[in-house]
């Protein structure tokens, strides 16, 4: 029989680790939002991106998610016109990231809200498990 409290913690615990790895991936992206090619015309840092997947938990016998690829996003690099910067090409135009802080912004905030989802789901199945060695012992 499948225990239901450790079934909901470890499918919880894969949420969390999903989650906080696209976090970290919107936090290189927000960092790297302004980063230019190093030589003249060079491409400059391609926006990154979490797929997730579903995967069958045998233990649990429950869908669980894991991260599938970190992929590149594959929208045009933006262009402005800066003579002065090093990574200038021949015309003056510089090769920005396809980066949109807005959009990570909004990333950031539905990866932190679902981590602190699955977060709360392993402290409530704590919290009952507790509750039923209290019961066992009276």
């Amino acid at each position: 029989m499948i225990d239901p409290l450790l079934a909901a913690s470890r499918l919880a615990s894969a949420g969390l680790e999903a989650q906080s790895l696209r976090m970290r991936v919107v936090s290189e992206n927000l960092a790297n939002a302004q980063s230019t090619g190093n030589a003249p015309g060079a491409d400059p840092y391609a926006r990154k991106t979490v797929t997730f997947q579903a995967e069958l938990d045998r233990m649990v016998g429950a869908a669980s998610v894991r991260v599938r690829d970190i992929g590149t996003d594959k929208t045009p690099f933006r262009v402005e016109h800066d003579p002065s910067n090093p990574a200038a090409d021949q015309n003056g135009n510089v090769k920005l990231p396809n980066v949109n802080a807005l959009i990570e912004m909004a990333d950031m905030r539905e990866a932190n809200r679902s981590y602190e989802a699955n977060l709360q789901v392993i402290k409530q199945a704590r919290a009952m498990v507790a509750s039923v060695i209290d019961l066992l012992r009276t």
